[in-house]
């Protein structure tokens, strides 16, 4: 003959497997808005990043040409060469002109708009309004 459990220690009961999931439930509950958070903090933090970066290639670009793209050139001025501009050495940018991390494009501005500033390049956060969410150029 051979061994046979017994009735009732089969599997787990229906009671067992809903304290589970309840406790699954619960953790995910309790890590997913923190992990959330952390995304939202790590676009803004490649936000500023990619700001810097763009800010060194106008830079290299006003080192090249004399000055920096008028607002009318933009951030395009960095992938193809603008009508009338000598001394245009690109492109300074691959492919297209980037995009913040939600995907909206930078703005950008010169002269700048706020004192001591030569240029305005900013990204306009996470709800793409501007406003409070605006990540500029320091």
């Amino acid at each position: 003959m051979s061994e046979r459990t017994r009735p009732g220690q089969d599997g787990f009961t229906l009671l067992e497997i809903l304290v589970v999931i309840a406790i699954l439930g619960l953790l995910i509950g309790l890590v997913a808005p923190a992990a959330l958070r952390q995304l939202g903090g790590a676009r803004v933090s490649v936000a500023h990043q990619s700001i810097e970066r763009i800010g060194s290639i106008l830079d290299m670009y006003k080192l090249d040409v004399g000055s920096y793209p008028t607002t009318d050139q933009g951030l395009q001025a960095l992938v193809t060469q603008p009508a009338g501009v000598s001394g245009w050495n690109g492109p300074y940018v691959k492919g297209n002109v980037p995009l913040d991390p939600w995907n909206h494009p930078y703005k950008y501005a010169d002269p700048s708009t706020r004192p001591g500033h030569e240029y305005d390049l900013c990204s306009e956060g996470p709800n793409g309004g501007g406003g409070t969410d605006e990540i500029c150029n320091p």
